[in-house]
């Protein structure tokens, strides 16, 4: 087994989180990351993290290796949203930085919305890792009630992008076979003039494929040919039991924290 998931495609071992139904994981997903959208304090994102993304983590059994690098993934864009929002928003000045005045309020706001990112980007990775592409899809369409045309061209999108680390990887290889001036063993070139050609064969190749799988799918599954059987995904009393502990943990947390600001600020308008 890998330590990390291949791109679009699930840890390959057996965990509690992989035999919840993907519908509710789903579901349970965007409701956080909904929730997650209203507070602008530190306390709610970073409680909410500390809870369900270890908590989703030991049930899909995801090593501490590849949750930290899928940490590490997000972080740049978390930094970047931090920084923007502790220069640009108005508020008492706590420091200069390059020339650049850091608000308090910003620096609140700043890293409220980075924690924010980092939370909603890891419990995202953990549905990824968890949950096998078709079977998403099947789920989508028996309790979801998603159109099949819709089904399947979303399954033959993400089946493009399943395979888009590895054409890369292919295409890059050929530049390297075909430039004539390159040495064996050396690395390979970085330019942005090979990328560009690197990237604009991905997209065609991507393209392609996806129209050649779309009408495969089309064929196999909506038309006249051999229809393509799905087992049915399951929906029982356990995957309600995630629902409730995840969405109650969620709630617990905002109304805590709401409650506690409440008090702060009416303490203090008191004082």
């Amino acid at each position: 087994m890998s330590g990390a998931p291949r791109f679009g495609r699930a840890l390959e071992h057996d965990s509690v989180l992989h035999r919840r139904n993907p519908t509710v994981k789903l579901v349970v997903l965007l409701v956080v990351s909904t929730v997650l959208l209203v507070p602008v304090d530190v306390a709610t994102p970073l409680l909410v993290g500390l809870l369900l993304v270890p908590a989703g983590a030991a049930a899909g059994r995801l090593p501490v290796r590849t949750l930290t690098r899928a940490a590490l993934a997000f972080a740049p864009f978390a930094l970047s949203i931090l920084a923007v929002n502790a220069v640009t928003r108005d508020g008492p000045v706590v420091a200069r930085v390059a020339g650049m005045e850091v608000t308090g309020t910003g620096l609140t706001v700043g890293t409220s919305l980075a924690l924010r990112t980092l939370v909603v980007g890891l419990l995202a990775f953990v549905l990824t890792a968890t949950t096998d592409g078709p079977r998403l899809m099947t789920s989508l369409h028996q309790h979801a009630r998603l159109p099949a045309h819709v089904t399947y061209a979303v399954l033959a999108g993400y089946r493009v992008l399943e395979g888009l680390p590895e054409a890369w990887t292919t295409i890059r290889r050929a530049q390297a076979v075909r430039d004539p001036g390159r040495r064996r063993g050396a690395p390979l070139p970085r330019d942005p003039a090979s990328l560009a050609r690197a990237a604009f064969a991905l997209l065609v190749g991507a393209l392609r494929q996806g129209e050649r799988l779309a009408t495969s799918l089309q064929l196999r599954g909506l038309g006249s040919g051999p229809r393509t059987v799905h087992r049915p995904v399951p929906l029982g009393p356990a995957d309600a039991v995630l629902a409730a502990s995840a969405l109650g943990t969620c709630a617990l947390v905002v109304l805590v924290t709401w409650r506690l600001g409440w008090l702060l600020t009416w303490g203090t308008l008191a004082g």
